[in-house]
This record gives structure tokens, C-alpha cells and sequence, in this order.
């Protein structure tokens, strides 16, 4: 995996400029493809696990249970266990809008960025915003259907910067459960900043998470690649 580094030279110069970063060693330089995996399918939006091509942990959430309070503010942390963001929910608030923290969250703090639907009218299909704050031009809408894991997240000039799609198992072309998923980040896009839209579109969607599929459908290691 090629990272940009922010002190490296020409290489932080292809961070495509205005673009919020969290965390200079999670900007690619090429396109990667992180696998996502849903670690309890009990409630929605418990913890998650982020695995690189190799198989290398890159992201963790740890699990927060069935008490809403826990699941009013997530965390994303490192392999170990360094907090990257906090994602805190917004009450009261019509949209579900969330607001995102760099690190780990403490009164006062200030949000860098929030995540909205755009409408209170439906729910799996509504496009959501994002606004990041003190950076004037620089927002994102995520259209499609995350229950179904069909996403594509869309900067102000309508480039994609991430996606999110249904995994299939190369060995037997097999689609495999909602509960492990492809995160696809361009190059110049922060993947905690991805992945902290990932945390957020769970539990927007949380109560239209239902996986049909799992009954049928083999396991795989997350270290096979697409």
C-alpha cells in the first residue's frame, strides 16, 4: 500500500488541494480497495474491522451494544487503538446529523465537519450531504443505498472520491452477506475520513439493515482481494 506523507514533497503536492484530511498516513496515493467487516449483526451499527489487500488491520471500531447512548458517539481508531475520529450524533435533529471531531472528542471541542440526509422523506435511498466547516466549497454527497452496500461518495465537482460496494468472493464468484463489504478510496482522499462516513451511514441505516443473505452465503478472510 503507497501512502502520501504530509512532509514528503511532490508526493503531499498530489493531495488534491481543499480536501479535509484527518490523518496523513491514511491519504493513497493509488487507488485502494479496503475490506469492511460488520463484526456483530446482532444491533445495528456495532463494531467494525478494516483490513487492507494484504490482510493488515487498518481501521478498528470496537463494539457499543444495544444501549442508544453508546451508539450516539463512535469511535475510529488504529490498529492500536489510537483515536483517528469521533463521530457524535446531534440531538434533536430531524436529518439524523452527525458531526465529526478529529480524535478523540472532549467538551468543547469543536466538529470539523457534519453528515446529514438530505431529506427526512425515506430513508435507505436518501442522498446525504456532508459539510465541512471552516473549508468554504468543500462538501460531499453520498448517493445510493448503503443497506444494500451500493454507495458513491461525490465531492462539490461530482468526482468520486470513495465507493462502496457488495464484496464477491474471486475463488467461487460468490456474492458475499452485507457484513463484509469493499470500501473503495481514490487517490488524494483520506480513508478515515471515508470511514467515518461509513460509521455514520450505518446508523442512518441501521433500521433497514437486513441481510438475507448471510444464511447462504460462505465467509471469506478479508485479505482476499476483489
Amino acid at each position: 500500500m503507497t501512502l502520501f506523507m504530509a512532509s514528503s514533497g511532490s508526493a503531499a503536492e498530489n493531495i488534491k488541494e481543499g480536501n479535509l484530511v484527518l490523518q496523513d498516513g491514511y491519504v493513497f496515493k493509488e487507488e485502494t480497495h479496503l475490506t469492511v467487516l460488520k463484526t456483530s449483526l446482532f444491533f445495528a451499527g456495532d463494531g467494525f474491522t478494516v483490513y487492507d489487500c494484504k490482510g493488515e488491520l487498518v481501521f478498528r471500531v470496537d463494539s457499543y451494544g444495544s444501549d442508544t447512548r453508546d451508539r450516539d458517539e463512535l469511535v475510529l481508531m488504529d490498529p492500536i487503538g489510537r483515536c483517528l475520529l469521533t463521530v457524535r450524533r446531534k440531538r434533536p435533529s430531524l436529518h439524523q446529523r452527525w458531526e465529526g471531531f478529529k480524535g478523540e472528542r472532549t467538551d468543547g471541542d469543536k466538529p470539523i465537519f457534519s453528515v446529514k440526509r438530505a431529506s427526512i422523506i425515506g430513508r435507505s435511498r436518501a442522498s446525504v450531504t456532508v459539510e465541512v466547516y471552516d473549508n468554504p466549497g468543500e462538501e460531499y454527497h453520498i448517493e445510493g443505498c448503503f443497506s444494500q452496500r451500493c454507495c458513491t461518495i461525490f465531492n462539490a465537482m461530482k468526482e468520486s472520491v470513495a465507493e462502496i460496494h457488495r464484496k464477491v468472493d474471486p475463488t467461487t464468484s460468490v456474492m458475499l452477506g452485507k457484513e463484509v463489504f469493499s470500501l473503495c478510496v481514490k487517490p488524494g482522499f483520506d480513508a478515515a475520513f471515508a470511514m467515518g462516513f461509513v460509521l455514520v451511514l450505518d446508523q442512518i441505516n441501521g433500521d433497514d439493515y437486513v441481510d438475507n443473505d448471510a444464511t447462504t452465503e460462505p465467509a471469506v478472510h478479508p485479505a482476499t482481494e476483489d
